[in-house]
Order: structure tokens, then C-alpha cells, then sequence
């Protein structure tokens, strides 16, 4: 039989109102009252009723946060400086993982878990921006990454577009002119960072070779070092890539290293994310790091304005401060 709230009021000599109190985090409960309700909550192993919980309170303090993939050592990194920045505002936030799959993201558009969550934090991939700005997901809805809210759902995201021109003008910058990108096609960030790759070479007075542009299969290393093999079997190799995410630009590495090419000296890599492998690599990874933290910080806050009813009228877009990391694999 499970354990009810009178039982925990019992072991505790306290009433059920005090243990309900304690349970919500009432401030004026004093410290050895509320000792001794934890304690008989752990003696009793007590399971507070959440569905009953939310609604009283009209919110549950559970956050969903969707993203295409728990395996991806960015989501992961950004995964867990959402948890940490919800945990320290005593929210709890749910993961799940969409694999970038239309049905996935639209089940999230849908509202996901009924009243089991307050509000979703939101990493689209397959989701067209036509069905976003006409999204109607019945609880507040923050957006990460390259795709347009359209105005109806606040976005925190890279400006992908100026990063990415930035990325391949470091590669003009130590003289480099035959720069392939790895990444171009199949997703909205593949869409963006082209932008700014192909800006940069305009810029530069660079020619445009559409056999320098990689679509891959995917974002994973495999990709990259596919991708790395085509590129070094053309009449013409380049002397520089830019990955257009950091596990691309890990898989590129080591076709160069298993062809004998020297990096940065005959091909220079430039990757996007900052992840931790790419840190510890050998050569270390030149990237666009991203502030992860702050884009965790502003998200939360955004939803949690949302949800309590308190952010603008106007649905806001901020921009993710980021730098470019050069190290070793461009000659830092």
C-alpha cells in the first residue's frame, strides 16, 4: 500500500498541513520541523502525488527541454547547463530526444505531456518555419538554434551567419584560398553557416566552387571524414575546411592524419561549437565557441517569464555571444 501524507504527519508528530508545507517548500516551516518531516519522508519513502500537486498550484515546476539528440556532445554539454541553470530557479527539467524527426517535433509543438509540464525549450531541426510561426502549442515555448520564430515564440540563438563568416575569414587570414565547408546541406544550420561561408569568400574576392561544398549525411564524425576523402580526391584539394559543427571537423582530422597531410600546414580546419574532444584533440580544434552557459541562463529565464505570465507582449530574439577559439589546427 503506498505511503499516504497522513502517515508521513504520524512518524513526523506533525500535521498533514505541515508536511504539505514542507513538501512545498513553504518558507515559514522552521528547520527542526522541517528535519524532522524530511526525515520521515526518507524513512517512509514517500512519493509526493505530482499530477495532484500541479494542480493545486496551477504549475507543475517541470520544464521540457527537446533537442534532436541526447548522443551529440553539444546537446549533451547544453542539456546539462539547462538542468543546471533550471535546478538553481527549483525547477525541474525534462529531456527528450526528437532525432530530428518531423512526427517528434511536431509532438512537441503539440503541447508533449499535457499538464505534466509548464513550459518547452525547443531545438527544432525538420520543423519548416511555415508550421513554427503557425504552431499553436497551448503552453509557452522558447526556441533554440538557426530556425525563424516568426515572431510568435521567443529565440535564443548564435548569429550562425556572422560566425560562420568570421570562421572562414580566420582561414583567409593566414592565407588560405581554396576553403571547402563540410555541412552545407540537409538542415537549417547547414542552410545558415553556407550563408556566412559564401559571404566570407565574396568578402575576400574568393571564387565560389560548388565542388568545395560537402552536404555529408549527417553532422557526426563519419561525415566529416567521408566528406574529407571527397574533398581530398579532387584534381585540386583545398588547403582549408570549415565544419560546420565541431564532430564533422573530428572525422575530418583524421582522414588528414591517416593521408599523411599536415595540419595546419597543408590543411588548415576550422570547426563550430567548442565541444570538449576538440579541446583535448591533437591538433586542438580552432572553433566557434558559443557561451553555453549564458544561452542556458536566458533561456530558462525566458520560459519561466512565460510561464508565470510576466514576460513582454513582444516575443524577443537574443543573440548567443561567441568567439572564435584559435588553436592549434589553424596555427594558435
Amino acid at each position: 500500500m503506498a505511503t499516504r501524507l497522513s502517515d508521513v504527519a504520524a512518524r513526523a508528530g506533525v500535521s498533514v498541513k505541515t508536511v504539505s508545507n514542507v513538501i512545498n517548500d513553504y518558507p515559514h516551516i522552521t528547520a527542526r520541523t522541517r528535519a524532522k518531516v524530511e526525515a520521515a519522508i526518507a524513512a517512509l519513502d514517500y512519493k509526493p502525488n505530482v499530477s495532484a500537486r500541479s494542480l493545486r498550484k496551477g504549475r507543475s515546476d517541470f520544464i521540457a527541454l527537446a533537442i534532436p539528440e541526447m548522443g551529440s556532445p553539444y546537446f549533451a554539454e547544453l542539456g546539462a547547463a539547462i538542468s543546471r541553470a533550471a535546478k538553481r530557479r527549483g525547477i525541474t527539467v525534462l529531456i527528450d530526444q526528437t532525432e530530428g524527426e518531423s512526427a517528434a517535433e511536431r509532438f512537441v509543438l503539440d503541447g508533449m505531456r499535457g499538464q505534466l509540464i509548464d513550459g518547452i525549450i525547443f531545438s527544432p531541426l525538420a520543423t519548416a518555419p511555415a508550421k513554427l510561426t503557425s504552431a499553436d502549442t497551448g503552453k509557452p515555448l522558447v526556441l533554440l538554434g538557426e530556425r525563424p520564430a516568426g515572431g510568435q515564440f521567443d529565440r535564443v540563438a548564435v548569429d550562425s551567419v556572422q560566425a560562420s563568416y568570421d570562421a572562414t575569414m580566420h582561414l583567409v587570414s593566414i592565407g588560405r584560398r581554396r576553403i571547402a565547408a563540410i555541412g552545407v546541406g540537409g538542415t537549417s544550420t547547414g542552410a545558415v553557416r553556407r550563408k556566412g561561408y559564401r559571404k566570407a569568400l565574396k568578402a575576400a574576392g574568393l571564387p565560389h566552387d560548388p565542388t568545395l561544398e560537402l552536404a555529408g549525411t549527417g553532422y557526426h564524425r563519419i561525415d566529416g571524414a567521408t566528406s574529407m576523402r571527397e574533398l581530398l580526391a579532387l584534381p585540386e584539394p583545398p588547403d582549408a575546411v570549415f565544419c560546420f559543427n565541431d564532430l564533422l571537423a573530428l572525422g575530418a582530422l583524421r582522414t588528414l592524419a591517416d593521408s599523411g597531410l599536415r595540419v595546419p600546414e597543408d590543411v588548415a580546419v576550422v570547426g563550430f561549437d567548442d565541444i570538449e574532444d576538440g579541446r583535448y584533440h591533437s591538433p586542438t580544434l580552432t572553433t566557434i565557441s558559443q557561451d553555453t552557459e549564458w544561452l542556458a541562463e536566458n533561456a530558462v529565464d525566458l520560459i519561466l517569464q512565460r510561464i508565470a505570465g510576466n514576460g513582454d507582449a513582444a516575443h524577443r530574439d537574443l543573440a548567443v555571444p561567441y568567439t572564435l577559439q584559435i588553436r592549434e589546427s589553424t596555427g594558435g
